[in-house]
């Protein structure tokens, strides 16, 4: 029943799954704490720029994002991130760009949501004392507020893993790609459904089972 798979490189597909998962999920992580500092900022330009991106990017779908990423950064503007020669690899780092842009909105929102649990007194409390906006986002606020989202930002990589799917739209190697050659290839629509739905379960459901555990570990007393 299974003969079906041979010749298919079912873990490598994988494999790049979880390097798209990784590589975007640290990007999104960066950009989406920037963004959250940028939205609490005392700076107007930056609050209504993190705001801007916040709301434009979360309300395009994904697949326009990666889409653009393909065509429009590196077909239009020739923007090539040091993979020119390699179509491959190049296709896997816009899909890297896009997934970390359009995920980010979310980090974002989840840190900004942590950053209102903390007590306006600690921040106060911490300008009196002479440390700037950066020092007690850095020392004070976000140690605390990274503690209450680990709950929210585990959401946001299951999500994350999930949506690596649609990379397959500009030829990423990835699981979902692999599927569909499958699917149009072979007879057994269901069987190879299961199989590629039981390794996104795998990928996912331990992942979500052990930073719920390090989240429960970690929660602030308050």
């Amino acid at each position: 029943m299974f003969d079906i798979f041979e010749g298919y490189d079912l873990l490598g597909a994988f494999w790049i799954t979880v390097k798209l998962t990784v590589f975007s999920g640290i990007g999104a992580l960066v950009l989406g704490t920037v963004l959250a500092a940028m939205r609490v900022s005392p700076v107007p330009l930056m609050r209504g720029f993190a705001t801007v991106y916040v709301n434009v990017v979360r309300n395009i779908p994904l697949t326009v994002i990666i889409v653009f990423c393909s065509l429009g950064l590196s077909n239009i503007f020739g923007v090539t991130l040091g993979a020119a020669d390699d179509f491959e690899e190049l296709a896997f780092r816009l899909a890297v760009l896009g997934l970390a842009a359009y995920t980010a909105v979310f980090v974002c929102e989840a840190v900004r949501s942590g950053i209102n649990t903390v007590p306006v007194g600690q921040a106060e409390a911490a300008r009196a004392i002479g440390l700037s906006f950066t020092q007690v986002l850095r020392h004070i606020v976000l140690p605390q507020a990274f503690r209450s989202v680990i709950g929210p930002l585990t959401n946001v990589l299951i999500a994350l893993t999930k949506n690596t799917t649609v990379a397959s739209a500009i030829g990423v190697a990835e699981a979902a790609l692999l599927m569909k050659e499958m699917i149009e290839n072979e007879a057994q629509l269901l069987l190879i459904s299961a199989v590629f739905a039981l390794g996104f379960v795998i990928l996912t459901l331990p992942t979500g089972l052990f930073l719920g555990w390090v989240g429960k570990r970690m929660a602030v007393k308050r």
